[in-house]
């Protein structure tokens, strides 16, 4: 049976895949449109496996905040190219979309959710079966709060959100959500920095200092001012704020409301900081 373009565009419609590989499909199975559904998947996940060994390390990184919740989703992939592709970012959109309407906790959780019948994995296996990259979801992080803001650095690679302890403007959630982007934070404040790394920095002060031909008995009192400092460059609330550098970020947020403040924020970058 002659394969028609009908055929063709019918089955590039259901799959995404191309026009060569949708006949091809085509012709093996006699024009049975689910039978070459089926091949085009099969091809999906025989690239998968080729590609297994093969490292991700481009892709697309987006969020949402809606309701009390966000998200960030990234979608990985080989190159550049196949992560501007339009199609790409459409799916990692879709699974981000997929993950705020379930309000999934954890990576698993998104890639076993349906979308239009299929779970995530599989989806993820067809656009491999399109592109014949090597892709994975790279990463997802979630926040629950009472007030909850996103932002997406230009270019799709870095991705912020940020909850608050009450329901924040848009305009101000945001520029804390950029804030985190732009000066990368490792906790909300100084409580919340692990140990290991406070006796870490306490640890680089001194030996400094003992460098620098201190005395022994001014080692911990030098060594805790240079933490002071290094709170203050990496705790959120005690960051000086990019957008305004006499306010911090915990005075700025109270110039708006003396009783607003950020509980938790999450940050993902595919590039290196």
């Amino acid at each position: 049976m002659a394969v028609s373009m009908s055929d063709i565009s019918k089955l590039r419609k259901l799959t995404g895949a191309g026009m060569m590989d949708c006949k091809k499909a085509l012709e093996e199975t006699n024009c049975d449109m689910d039978a070459a559904v089926e091949i085009i998947r099969k091809k999906g996940q025989a690239v998968a496996a080729k590609r297994e060994d093969r490292e991700a390390s481009e892709g697309c990184v987006l969020s949402a905040s809606d309701n009390g919740f966000a998200a960030i989703v990234a979608l990985k992939c080989e190159t550049d190219f196949v992560a501007k592709n339009e199609g790409f970012v459409a799916l990692t959109k879709s699974i981000l979309d997929a993950a705020m309407a379930a309000k999934a906790k954890s990576l698993d959780e998104v890639k076993a959710l349906v979308i239009n019948g299929l779970p995530v994995s599989e989806l993820i296996v067809e656009e491999i079966g399109k592109t014949g990259e090597k892709m994975e979801l790279g990463a997802y992080e979630c926040l629950e709060g009472e007030g909850t803001t996103c932002y997406d650095h230009l270019g799709n690679k870095l991705s912020t959100i940020v909850s608050f302890n009450k329901p924040v403007e848009r305009q101000v959630g945001r520029n804390v959500a950029m804030q985190v982007a732009s000066m990368n934070p490792i906790s909300v404040s100084r409580n919340d920095v692990p140990q290991h790394i406070v006796d870490q920095e306490l640890d680089i002060a001194r030996e400094k200092a003992r460098q620098e031909g201190k005395k022994e008995e001014m080692l911990d009192k030098i060594a805790q001012g240079r933490l002071n400092k290094f709170y203050k460059e990496s705790c959120l609330l005690e960051q000086e704020y990019i957008m305004d550098a006499q306010f911090s970020i915990e005075k700025y947020l109270k110039s708006v409301d003396p009783e607003l403040t950020v509980t938790a924020f999450k940050r993902v970058n595919l590039n290196e900081d």
